[in-house]
């Protein structure tokens, strides 16, 4: 199993929509990626490592498939849609990680 986990880092003016985030985007995602994907998760960040700290990430999505390659041939045919729906929720460029589930 293969985690993609797509990550909004926190600075000074970045704004982001929780709510269209849940409800609308990574419905949307869902419904275009279909039996391919296999789960998923959404964090909300709160704070950083230390009292008082920032969180990094505002948000974190963690999407979750049988191999990569199961990954790249669901979102390829509908990476335009999807990346076309980020400014609706964020003025962050996301950053994106795959990686092998160990346990």
């Amino acid at each position: 199993m293969i985690k993609v986990s797509v990550m909004y880092p926190n600075s000074e003016g970045a704004t982001f929509d929780i709510d269209y985030y849940c409800n609308t985007h990574i419905p949307m995602v869902g419904e275009l990626l279909g039996d391919a994907l296999k789960g998923g998760a959404v964090d909300s960040g709160l704070a950083g490592g230390s009292p008082g700290e920032a969180a990094p990430f505002i948000a974190m999505g963690h999407i979750t498939f049988e191999s990569v390659e199961a990954f790249q041939d669901s979102f390829g045919p509908n990476a335009e849609k999807i990346m076309a729906d980020i400014p609706h929720f964020t003025n962050v460029q996301p950053l994106i990680q795959i990686s092998e589930i160990k346990i």
